[in-house]
């Protein structure tokens, strides 16, 4: 599953023009430092800059973006839910909290809610590719607890264990890329990058 790393730009865009008018030069710079701070692993200094800069702008929502993305990276998962949680409230019209937010989830084996966040941020945004490919790990990650119970409940049936080795295949790390056990961590992009999402 993957994390979105271009929140920053996309929440940018559906924030209305009013507000867009009225957001400082300085303020872009400041997402583009914690960005920056993000991809060289510096949590704790990012976490100082984004609570500072939330101290003078308690909504932003690519403040509060990022906290969540800065909570997810330090392991404090139950943190992380409840800002991706708080932004789906307070702006539900933003397709990335809900991609975070399921992504949690999943990492945490819970399925069916990362499911339902996921179609949510499909609803905000029918266009979001992203929370599509999400969607797809979550069904076969469901796929495969359901051949499990499947085959617990009726071990002689031959049918199963081909479909549990191909969805295993599915997500076993590619042979020239580095394990990993949980999905990759966000670092969201400056603000002046393209709209691409994931990976």
């Amino acid at each position: 599953m993957k994390l979105d790393r271009s929140g920053v730009s996309k929440i940018l865009r559906v924030l209305t023009l009013a507000a867009a008018s009225l957001a400082l030069p300085s303020f872009a710079d400041d997402y583009a430092d914690i960005s920056q701070l993000l991809r060289v692993n510096k949590f704790a200094e990012a976490m100082t800059l984004v609570d500072s800069k939330l101290a003078a702008k308690p909504a932003d929502p690519q403040l509060r973006f990022l906290k969540g993305v800065v909570q997810r990276n330090q392991g404090k998962q139950p943190e992380a839910i409840a800002t991706f949680t708080k932004l789906t409230q307070d702006y539900p019209e933003l397709p990335e909290p809900y991609n975070n937010l399921a992504v949690l989830y999943a990492a945490q084996g819970q399925y069916d809610k990362a499911r339902v966040t996921l179609e949510m941020a499909i609803r905000t945004n029918p266009s979001y590719a992203t929370a599509y490919e999400n969607l797809g790990d979550v069904y076969a990650r469901l796929a495969s607890q359901s051949y499990n119970k499947a085959l617990l409940l009726d071990n002689g049936n031959v049918a199963i264990p081909p479909k549990l080795t191909v969805l295993r295949e599915m997500f076993k790390p590619a042979t020239n890329a580095p394990a990993a056990s949980a999905p990759a961590a966000a670092k969201p992009v400056a603000a002046t990058a393209s709209g691409a999402a994931t990976h």
